[in-house]
């Protein structure tokens, strides 16, 4: 049985390291609309993206090194020039970065967790929607995504969560198949 959306699912894989090309602006408004139509209980719409190219991501370097810097202060550490090194070209792995944050909206209905696992759906979306033209990515967070240093940047509320850094580009590393998984040890049946 051929299914183009289940050969999307089943063929997208992280990738690390990626280099132009990247989406176009029309091909990233295709990528954010599929973003927007994600699972939503009462369609609240819990999320906000940034999408970092060119200087942005020079300047989120700056951002997450001075986030690393106030996280060893606080253990009374100093970082190496091999740690800062690393961490200003973090955000230069690929050409474009698209950031998902929630931007939770008080709903009787709709507990916190609900929305957040919406964010989830709509980063899940872009994945596939870029897998689907063409591009590879990686869903990034790591130790720094959520200092405060990191969301003030992004201005990000106090009760929210940057869900993910979805590294964007265009990779030729061909990635080995993956290997089967079981699924009767995930999978229970009731009836």
């Amino acid at each position: 049985m051929t299914n183009p959306v289940l050969d999307i699912i089943h063929q997208r894989r992280s990738i690390g390291k990626l280099s132009l090309p990247m989406p176009n602006q029309d091909e990233l408004n295709t990528v954010l609309h599929a973003a927007m139509v994600a699972p939503d209980h009462k369609q609240l719409k819990p999320w906000q993206f940034w999408v970092l190219t060119d200087e942005s991501l020079v300047e989120f370097g700056k951002v997450l090194l001075k986030a690393a810097e106030a996280d060893a202060e606080s253990r009374g550490e100093v970082l190496d020039e091999a740690t800062i090194k690393k961490t200003l070209t973090m955000p230069l792995r690929a050409p474009m970065i698209i950031v998902i944050a929630t931007k939770q909206k008080y709903h009787e209905k709709v507990p916190p967790y609900e929305q957040l696992l919406s964010a989830g759906a709509a980063a899940q979306n872009i994945l596939l929607a870029l897998e689907s033209l063409g591009y590879n990515s990686v869903w990034r967070t790591g130790p720094l995504c959520n200092t405060d240093v990191v969301k003030a940047h992004f201005g990000v509320g106090v009760d929210d969560t940057i869900c993910g850094l979805i590294y964007t580009g265009s990779s030729t590393v061909q990635m080995p198949a993956r290997e089967a998984v079981d699924i009767s040890d995930y999978v229970s049946y009731h009836n």
